[in-house]
């Protein structure tokens, strides 16, 4: 595939960006800094790599450099840069909207916060003691819904440089709402004690920088079951394998 990422110097759109390439697809990067990009690729990597140097909040350079892309994922920016980072994802998204020649799969990077809580109406960053710079992903996932695109919003929790764990782990996927299990008496907690209870549990939700990027690269089809949906990570632990008939 013909893939666009914003971002691509970043913690999470390098990683994209290095997994892309091993996999085949044609990569192109958006970036500020194309110097930093070399840098962190290699210089033989790099030149497997279509870099646009430009800002992304001007439209025509987005627009244009979407002509042609299968997919977009938009790993730029955080919640700390407020206005910024919204304006960053309004840009992107009405050129996506724009662009006839963009086919319609976006990614966006948001946060555990914006999953839903089992048995409860609420949303992580409306809790108290949330930090209130995470409204910016609200807002962001509000303008996301107001497209008619085919997007799907990947919300880890705190991403690491690798798994931290010495025991067998897997992926647990969840659509929607939190990838961890939550006692169904939470309905009847105050906002402050739900608060209390996902702040114990954040740990839980920690996933690897790579797991998120490689996630989102299996999972670039139009149409596909993450289609419109925000989508949580964390890990399962498993047993070990029995040995036996051949296997491990």
């Amino acid at each position: 595939m013909k893939i666009m990422v914003f971002g691509a110097t970043g913690n999470t759109g390098r990683r994209v960006l290095a997994q892309g390439l091993q996999s085949g697809h044609e990569m192109t990067a958006f970036v500020r800094n194309p110097q930093k990009l070399r840098d962190q690729l290699g210089e033989h990597a790099a030149g497997r790599v279509r870099v646009i140097a430009a800002d992304m909040t001007d439209p025509a350079s987005v627009g244009a450099a979407l002509a042609q892309q299968d997919a977009a994922i938009l790993a730029a920016g955080h919640a700390g840069q407020g206005e910024e980072f919204v304006r960053i994802v309004d840009t992107v998204i009405s050129q996506c909207e724009s662009q006839p020649r963009f086919s319609g799969r976006v990614w966006m990077m948001g946060g555990a916060g914006l999953l839903d809580i089992p048995h409860t109406a609420l949303i992580g960053n409306n809790l108290p003691g949330f930090p209130p710079e995470f409204q910016t992903h609200n807002r962001n996932f509000e303008r996301l819904q107001r497209s008619a695109l085919d997007w799907s919003v990947m919300c880890p929790g705190t991403m690491t440089e690798s798994r931290e764990h010495p025991e067998p782990v897997r992926l647990q996927v969840a659509t929607d709402i939190l990838p961890v299990p939550v006692p169904e008496a939470i309905g009847a907690c105050s906002e402050a004690e739900i608060a209390g209870h996902l702040f114990s549990r954040l740990h839980e939700l920690n996933v690897a920088y790579d797991d998120v990027a490689s996630w989102m690269l299996d999972h670039l089809e139009l149409g596909g079951p993450f289609k419109r949906k925000r989508v949580g990570l964390a890990y399962r632990r498993t047993a070990p394998a029995l040995r036996g008939d051949g296997e491990a």
